[in-house]
């Protein structure tokens, strides 16, 4: 999702709301229903703002006049949301086309503004990948992290810098290929470090032909696409011909090549063949602490895993809170094709549609029952509730730690720190 909104069929700014007749109404709610005259019965999304600007809260609706109507019954509201409605000294509206489009600029928009009233995904910091270059003629394999500007093969996301970097290490060992820049590679006149202890194959300085060259920069494509076990029978073959010959230097580094990708695929906790670009995603959630736990799956491989921890209030369940933060993290990560959760959402189809409009390609969101991708997401389930506990205890700790820095200082009220 873009900073810019998707089209819209109209937008009402904020003005100062219609005069009122119920006087009588909580200042909040005499605001609200000074709008209710003039919204349609469309999607759209709005936005409560605080008398001195502060978005509040940044809402999605089927049907803006319905949606809105319903915070003037305080009855029917949890008592956050009493709250918010009391601070509510005006509200903009933006409709839109189709709900799906109310759902990409809803979460655009609550990862601008930040209100304090939505749930919040609060590190929305990009993933690494890993890079193929496709602009020379000795591709260079890096990490590489934003927009996807330069020409190559984009393989990722992966968890963490260091998920990647431990990935290239293994990539050097097998595939030899090279790292440095391309401005380093011209000025080049002998071997560097790399190649010495077998790094990479020394293109800079002809050390391997072009057409050899390109063949690894092949398979180190096929190997990143999932295709290992296929690069291990062309190795295998390679070295068995080179023994028959009896180049037997050349067969111990094909040798030498396979334990190193045999060592990656040992590394992997998990490898399941045949399992599509997946991001398996699950939630632990005890009221008002959560933890998401984000697992990626590309080719059968494992690229990591990181847990988050969304800001929501005590009346959100899990369902809730995992949708809340599905919208704000596909907002600037792009989708794979499948997206298995371990708890349902309240509009998994709406956030189905949502996704595969902005990717211009299906996207799925799968809730299993049973099966591997039932496996996968009660071990994401597992890591986020450990990673919950870990986070709790780490936070009592602390606590621990300043009342007792409190009490040497002699100050009473600690809550207040």
């Amino acid at each position: 999702m873009h900073d810019s909104e998707p089209t819209t069929k109209s937008e009402a700014t904020t003005g100062s709301p219609e005069d009122s007749d119920s006087n009588t109404e909580p200042g909040g709610v005499s605001v609200i229903q000074s709008y209710l005259k003039t919204l349609p019965n469309s999607p759209g999304v709005y936005r409560m703002v605080r008398e001195d600007g502060q978005v509040l809260y940044v809402g999605k609706a089927k049907s803006l006049k319905k949606r809105v109507t319903s915070y003037t019954k305080l009855t029917s509201q949890s008592n956050r949301i009493r709250r918010m409605v009391m601070q509510t000294s005006s509200m903009e509206f933006v409709s839109t086309h189709t709900e799906a489009e109310a759902l990409l600029l809803e979460a655009n928009l609550i990862k601008r503004y930040a209100p304090r009233y939505n749930i919040l995904l609060r590190d929305d910091k990009t993933f690494p990948q890993i890079l193929v270059t496709g602009d020379h003629d000795f591709p260079q394999i890096v990490k590489h992290r934003g927009s996807r500007k330069r020409k190559g093969d984009y393989f990722g996301p992966f968890a963490s810098a260091w998920a990647v970097n431990e990935t290239l290490a293994f990539l050097q060992k097998v595939f030899y290929l090279r790292t440095c820049t391309d401005s380093v590679f011209e000025a080049r006149t002998r071997p560097c470090l790399l190649y010495q202890i077998k790094r990479c194959s020394a293109p800079c300085v002809e050390r391997i032909a072009k057409e050899d060259y390109n063949d690894m920069v092949d398979q180190a494509r096929a190997f990143l696409n999932g295709r290992s076990s296929d690069i291990q029978q062309q190795l295998a073959a390679k070295m068995q011909k080179s023994s028959d010959v009896m180049e037997y230097e050349q067969a111990a580094q094909y040798r030498d090549r396979i334990r190193a990708l045999t060592q990656i695929q040992s590394h992997q906790d998990i490898n399941l063949a045949g399992l599509e670009a997946s991001d398996v995603i699950a939630v632990h959630h005890t009221g008002a602490q959560s933890c998401v736990q984000v697992f990626f799956f590309r080719s059968g491989n494992n690229y990591g895993n990181r847990a988050y921890f969304p800001a929501h209030g005590r009346d959100e369940d899990a369902g809730e809170v995992l949708e809340a933060f599905l919208a704000q993290f596909y907002d600037k990560t792009p989708p794979p094709k499948h997206i298995v959760l371990n708890v349902d959402i309240p509009n998994k189809d709406l956030l189905e549609e949502a996704l595969s409009l902005r990717e211009e390609r299906r996207v799925k969101v799968l809730v299993p029952t049973r099966g591997d991708k039932r496996k996968l997401a009660l071990l994401a389930e597992t890591n986020a509730r450990k990673a919950l506990e870990r986070r709790l205890a780490e936070s009592a700790t602390q606590r621990k730690l300043l009342e007792d820095l409190s009490g040497i200082l002699g100050l009473d009220a600690f809550d207040h720190l």
